[in-house]
Order: C-alpha cells, then sequence, then structure tokens
C-alpha cells in the first residue's frame, strides 16, 4: 500500500472514530436525559399518587368522624325517647293506681272535669261516662255542678249518667242528641297534652 492510501484510509479511520465518539457521547447524554426526566416523572407520580391517597385518607376520616357523631346524636335521641316514654308510662301507671284508690284528689279532679267539659259543651242536657265504680263518688256532687255551669253558661244545665267505659280513669260527656263530645279521659288528656308535656318532661330530665 502506498504512502497515499495509508494516510487517507488513517484518515477515513480518523474521521469514522471522532463521528462515532460524537454519536456515542450524544446517545449517552440523551440516555442521561431520559433517566433524568424519568427520575423527576416517577418522583412527580409518586408525589401525587401520596397526595391523592392523603386526600382520600382525610375525606375517609372525615365521613368516619361523621357517623360516628350521627350515630352517637341518634343512640342520645333513642335513650332520651325511651327515658321520656318510660316517664309517661310511670306517670299513667300512678294516675291509674290514684283513680282505682278513688282518693279524694282524683274525686276532686274528676268534679273539676266534669264542670270543665260541661263549660266547653255550653251547659243543657247532658250524659256522663265514667269508669264503673266512679259514679258512687260523684255523684252527691253533680247538684251543685249543675248549679255552676248554669250559672256560668246561662244555659239550665242537667247531669246524667250514660254508660260505663273502659278508661284509666276521668270522664267522658256528651250532648244528650250526641253531637257533641268532649273526651276527658285521663287518656285522652295525656294524648292532647302530650307534645307541652314532652318538652316540660325534657326540661327537668335532661336540663
Amino acid at each position: 500500500m502506498s504512502p497515499g492510501t495509508e494516510k487517507i484510509l488513517e484518515s477515513i479511520f480518523l474521521d469514522s472514530h471522532a463521528k462515532t465518539t460524537e454519536i456515542v457521547n450524544k446517545a449517552e447524554e440523551e440516555a442521561e436525559k431520559i433517566i433524568s426526566e424519568g427520575k423527576m416523572n416517577a418522583q412527580k407520580k409518586k408525589e401525587e399518587i401520596m397526595e391523592s391517597a392523603k386526600r382520600e385518607a382525610e375525606i375517609k376520616y372525615q365521613q368516619i368522624m361523621s357517623d360516628a357523631k350521627l350515630n352517637s346524636r341518634r343512640k342520645i335521641l333513642t335513650a332520651r325517647e325511651e327515658i321520656m316514654e318510660e316517664t309517661f308510662q310511670r306517670a299513667e301507671e300512678k294516675l291509674s293506681k290514684m283513680a282505682s284508690a278513688r282518693s279524694e284528689e282524683y274525686t276532686s279532679s274528676l268534679l273539676k272535669l266534669i264542670k270543665e267539659a260541661s263549660l266547653e259543651i255550653g251547659g243543657g242536657s247532658l250524659e256522663i261516662f265514667l269508669k264503673d265504680g266512679d259514679f258512687e263518688s260523684i255523684n252527691k256532687s253533680l247538684k251543685s255542678i249543675e248549679k255552676e255551669v248554669s250559672e256560668e253558661t246561662g244555659n239550665e244545665t242537667v247531669l246524667k249518667f250514660g254508660d260505663t267505659i273502659n278508661t284509666i280513669g276521668g270522664v267522658i260527656l256528651k250532648t244528650e242528641n250526641g253531637n257533641i263530645e268532649v273526651n276527658n279521659t285521663i287518656e285522652a288528656r295525656m294524648e292532647r297534652f302530650k307534645g307541652f308535656l314532652r318538652l316540660e318532661v325534657a326540661r327537668i330530665l335532661f336540663e
């Protein structure tokens, strides 16, 4: 091989080597860039996932706390309701015993209920419906109630006994034709005033 040919080949090899080195260097730089970007993307993704997980955990925590508070309030309300119902039941039992014993207090209350119902109807010819045994307790006092109601209403009032009724105590009054009725039994009065009584019981029990 002539010296000229050797120089040409040497020049070609040098150029090829330089280009190869340049290509390799560029490839390595590109690879490092890709790896660096990959690491950054991976870190970003990791942070996003962790942030999302934190948000989900916070939402779940708030949901659990909200459910716990709601269940707690329900249990408190249920307990209060049970206590109030038990209170009303005990009150009804006490009134029933008082009515059965026909104490002076009960008889006095019964007479007041009869007068109250008579005035509400406006007097006139009225029928009284009581539980068995209560007729005897009030029979002697009916004339004075008739007089008082007649004077207060300006309507001649006559009270007659009707049939016995199934009740804890109290009275039902009706006009003779049955068109008007006032239910002053213990059960009916408790039901009518239950809303007000519940507020009072709640105030006494829970304040």
